[in-house]
């Protein structure tokens, strides 16, 4: 599967290109928006989501922290179960493996299941380099496959294309116009598919989880496809990224339920397949031989990094996304890698140890936050992507402007009268660019900023200028009270003992319309008044 270089220009290029394509804008926007209201009713249904949540993240933490044993457990049931295992260091190492076990099994043909490690690791590239036919068989993996792009999305991966683009790139394939209806697409793939699926050499797929204590590995899906590809076909490879662990069926149990909700706001997937090993003498059905590949690529820098192991929690559902305001608006390709959005905005530059043509995209993030709101195992991002910044400016890779200009602004900001100079020369300076309350000018700082947007003005009076005024107003009324008296919570006492009921009644009624009048104030300033 070809993808452009993401070399090739930076994210904010590629994020102008997807800003100005009003389709991908509207698609994206839309499905986001189904995907995140479906999890959140999900949640909510489930009552206690935030103890589903903790639950889960302390499964992950305690799994990832003491990874070296539960890896261990893994493999040697599954060798156990008759899986062959094979370990990764890097791409190249994955690919090779599995590139030798086609060549002993003189394969032509492959059938795959959606997998983002597969996506990873440009499988299919190396696939088709060797002469074999690498098929996808998830419906969105199979419209991008057609379309030579990578995902967009990681539950959904053509979340950019709507159903005439797909008409026209299945009519492509099928040889003859088909109608843009989704009865009929789904029936060219179905069709297409059972055909490759009966010839394949090879099922290869993913893994959502791998159990320790029985060395199973674990598929979540909706489509059957996956389960096809990991029972036709006589020999079976799946790819799993070395932090896919968990240690029992009873953690699958927590998985089991927050995955699905994240993802796409279900109950549970349509299929959820618990794979030990190779087709026994009494299975029906059922792989002859079963390779498991595990895959570190990177994984393991982050193994005791107290700001980056956390990312190895991650389950892949996507809630992060949905909910980031930046992916909803730009899309999954902007980010320029496998992975897209917040998560991907982290584990890119952390999987390729963080170097520097991979660091701008940390700065494709708002921070707010919504995406640590959203991850059903409470990975921090937004702090990940803080330090990733962090980081990037400690190597020397920092914008020089952007550093300069927040050494002067703190060098302002420490000393009261240097700020207070400086805004006074904000308010003078900025009459001449003023226009309706605010600063249209794009240029120098102002020029991304107002390109889509105004810039506030200065305040013509600042709360620090307007403070002598509204102290004289509050102590006509009563006086100012401190909430927090220096006692720290201590009982008042005046001369006469305890202060009284009346007198605090009196008190509060003062407090009130203090209140009241500062709000007022407020007010009239969101307004325009003085």
């Amino acid at each position: 599967m070809s993808t452009t270089n993401p070399m090739a220009v930076d994210v904010k290029k590629r994020a102008e290109l997807a800003l100005n394509d009003d389709f991908l804008r509207k698609a994206v926007r839309f499905t986001t928006e189904r995907l995140k209201n479906g999890k959140l009713s999900a949640a909510e249904e489930l009552s206690n989501w935030e103890a589903w949540r903790e639950r889960g993240r302390e499964i992950r933490l305690h799994t990832i922290a003491h990874l070296d044993y539960y890896l261990n457990l893994f493999v040697d049931n599954a060798r156990r179960n008759g899986v062959h295992i094979h370990f990764a260091d890097n791409s190249a190492e994955a690919v090779q493996i599995s590139l030798e076990i086609a060549r002993q099994k003189q394969a032509k043909s492959a059938v795959k299941s959606k997998s983002m490690v597969t996506e990873e690791l440009h499988l299919n590239e190396a696939l088709a380099g060797e002469g074999i036919e690498a098929i996808e068989t998830d419906l969105g993996e199979y419209i991008i496959q057609l379309a030579g792009e990578g995902p967009s999305h990681i539950v959904i991966p053509a979340i950019h294309k709507n159903r005439y683009q797909i008409a026209e790139l299945l009519s492509r394939e099928a040889g003859e116009p088909l109608a843009a209806d989704t009865t009929v697409l789904a029936g060219f793939v179905r069709k297409k598919l059972r055909e490759k699926f009966l010839e394949a050499d090879l099922g290869i797929t993913g893994c959502n989880f791998a159990i320790a204590e029985t060395g199973s590995m674990v598929l979540f899906e909706n489509e059957g496809n996956a389960r096809m590809v990991s029972t036709v076909p006589k020999t079976q490879i799946t790819f799993m990224g070395m932090e896919r662990i968990i240690p029992s069926f009873a953690d699958l149990e927590v998985m089991a339920t927050l995955l699905p909700r994240s993802a796409t706001g279900q109950k549970l997937t349509m299929y959820m397949s618990c794979i030990s090993g190779p087709r026994r003498t009494q299975d029906a059905d059922g792989p002859d031989e079963m390779h498991i590949i595990i895959v570190d690529n990177g994984r393991s820098l982050q193994l005791g990094d107290p700001e980056f192991q956390e990312l190895l929690n991650c389950i892949r559902c996507g809630a992060c996304l949905n909910a980031c305001p930046v992916y909803r608006h730009i899309g999954g390709h902007a980010y320029g890698g496998t992975y897209s959005g917040p998560i991907g905005a982290v584990l890119t530059p952390a999987l390729n140890g963080n170097v520097s043509e991979w660091n701008d995209i940390a700065s494709a993030s708002s921070l707010c936050g919504a995406c640590y709101e959203a991850c059903p195992v409470k990975i921090p991002l937004h702090d990940m992507l803080v330090s990733l910044r962090r980081r990037k400016v400690e190597q020397g890779q920092g914008n020089k402007l952007e550093t300069a200009g927040m050494k002067g602004f703190a060098a302002v900001a420490a000393n009261s009268k240097r700020f207070a100079a400086a805004v006074r020369a904000a308010q003078i300076g900025q009459k001449a660019i003023v226009r309706d309350g605010g600063i249209p000018l794009k240029l120098g700082p102002l020029k991304g900023w107002n390109s889509y947007r105004i810039a506030p003005s200065v305040a013509k009076r600042t709360f620090r200028q307007r403070w002598a005024e509204l102290e004289h107003e509050l102590q006509e009324m009563g006086g100012w009270r401190d909430p927090h008296p220096a006692d720290h919570g201590q009982k008042e006492v005046e001369s006469d003992g305890l202060r009284t009921a009346a007198d605090g009644a009196a008190a509060r009624s003062v407090d009130a319309a203090i209140r009241e009048r500062m709000e007022r104030i407020i007010r009239q300033r969101q307004q325009g008044g003085e």
